[in-house]
């Protein structure tokens, strides 16, 4: 398909994202909300289970957390909130209707910013409102037969709903919306968001329409997409197969379509349900919620500095590049060790702390694979803020920092101890270099030659072969002067 066909119409997209909260509990009862892993209808009592004759108990924390999202994404916050039961038979819905929010939810309107190819823009919200999360159906193939599974232990989690406006126009948007979202909600410490373990979910809302047209075209809403990479690929594939059924002359139907990651491609489910297919009502067995100004300023006391302010403070307050700044800000954990590092070894030296959890930092975590923090390894803040103290002091070399914190990966032990107990702080005696720097130039006369022909390169290559005898330890700058000291004068 080329550009040019492309270019006939304006794709609209808008996102449904769940997402469960890290609470302690469920969302209407006691039972241990952290199920992941779990054996299955394990986590369960006679409320989640729905049974007949048991009442439901908001879970405060939740609310809070709904609210802490709402202030962070500059959402108007009600002072009355209810709940409603929205009905469908779905067989993983334990009453047959879900506790969720209709038409008084805790948070209205708000924005996101986001970038794509370095052009920021916002993306404007509907709503957020909060809801019980369903059980979990299990699909088994045994080789002779299919069949189903239900695990209730996710069923009653507390479920975060975020939905968007028609407001994105790319699948890079899209994914740059969730990857964003899924920042802002860890900075908060309200949710992990981990869409690989389902703690962020999304449906996408994909139309069409010519280019120039108001009238929005038929959504169709896709399902089943467990990471970033999966909902830019469905969406793209929506976008491909609404345009051709458009050039065609074809009707787009308003339908529910699962995505299958194995081709690529998105599948008919259902027809898409409207408002009223759910018959929502006010639940009768909880009462709304009033949101005081006293509880919203309380909340807003706990919101952190989040990462777009702490991104352009860290360019301004300590003159890191953009790119520094974007790394040491991707997790609020992160951002607070590099500070604390900085803080250690001095603000003089934040642009050398920042290298070294860019550069050295970064290369260990990624050995550990995943998503690792420096709060995952045995390596803290004191660490790479010694570290950066100890070369800024001259007491190791660069190099030898490099193995120093290889040693602290390993051990846990900071840089002080390790240089101490491995005799690797750094050679300045004048006599001792000029001693192993001797024995460079008398080994290696090719290298004296190419000095004396012009080649200043050789000065390089003779300092190399001083520090590897001084393991790394010898002044490499006065390695160097000495060695042309003696070549100059000869």
């Amino acid at each position: 398909m080329t550009t040019e066909t492309r270019t006939k119409y304006e794709t609209v997209i808008g996102l449904e994202v769940h997402i469960q909260l890290k609470t302690r509990s469920k969302m209407f009862c006691g039972c241990d909300r952290e199920y992941f892993d779990a054996e299955p209808n394990t986590h369960v009592c006679p409320v989640c289970l729905g049974m007949p004759g048991t009442l439901p108990v908001i879970n405060e924390e939740a609310v809070a957390s709904t609210l802490l999202a709402g202030l962070a994404l500059g959402c108007t916050l009600p002072a009355y909130a209810k709940f409603d039961r929205k009905n469908y038979p779905y067989p993983d819905l334990m009453k047959g209707y879900q506790i969720s929010q209709f038409d008084q939810p805790f948070c209205l309107d708000g924005e996101l910013e986001i970038e794509v190819d370095g052009v920021r823009r916002a993306v404007h919200l509907e709503r957020i409102h909060l809801e019980e999360d369903t059980a979990r159906l299990m699909h088994r193939d045994n080789g002779i037969e299919t069949y189903s599974l239900m695990d209730v232990n996710r069923a009653g989690s507390p479920l975060m709903e975020l939905v968007t406006k028609p407001d994105m126009h790319s699948a890079a948007e899209a994914g740059a919306f969730l990857r964003t979202l899924r920042q802002v909600m860890r900075y908060l410490r309200i949710a992990d968001a981990d869409m690989e373990k389902g703690g962020m979910r999304c449906d996408a809302n994909v139309s069409l329409r010519p280019i120039g047209q108001a009238e929005l075209g038929r959504k169709v809403e896709v399902k089943n997409m467990n990471s970033f990479r999966s909902v830019q690929r469905a969406i793209e594939f929506e976008i491909e197969r609404q345009t051709r059924m458009l050039d065609a002359n074809e009707r787009i139907v308003q339908e529910t379509r699962g995505y299958v990651d194995a081709t690529g491609e998105t599948v008919s489910q259902r027809s898409k349900e409207e408002a009223s297919d759910y018959r929502y009502f006010p639940e009768p067995d909880l009462p709304p919620v009033h949101v005081s100004p006293d509880t919203i300023e309380a909340l807003r006391a706990r919101l952190p500095e989040l990462p777009t302010a702490r991104r352009a403070r860290f360019e301004s307050q300590y003159e890191l590049s953009a790119d520094e700044a974007r790394h040491l800000t991707e997790s609020r954990a992160d951002g607070d060790a590099f500070e604390e590092a900085v803080r250690l070894a001095g603000s003089e030296h934040a642009r050398p702390v920042a290298h070294w959890f860019a550069g050295e930092v970064a290369r260990h975590l990624n050995g550990v694979g995943g998503e690792a923090e420096l709060q995952d390894t045995k390596v803290t803040a004191q660490h790479i803020g010694d570290l950066v103290r100890l070369v800024a002091g001259n007491a190791i070399t660069a190099a030898t920092a490099k193995d120093v914190l290889d040693v602290a990966f390993e051990t846990g032990e900071l840089p002080e101890a390790i240089v101490d107990a491995r005799g690797l702080r750094q050679v300045t005696d004048a006599g001792a270099i000029d001693e192993v720097a001797q024995k460079a130039i008398a080994a290696n006369p090719k290298a004296v030659e190419d000095y004396r022909a012009g080649k200043q390169a050789a000065i390089g290559f003779l300092v190399g072969q001083v520090m590897r005898e001084m393991k790394g330890r010898a002044d490499a700058n006065a390695a160097a002067e000495t060695i042309r000291r003696h070549l100059d004068a000869s």
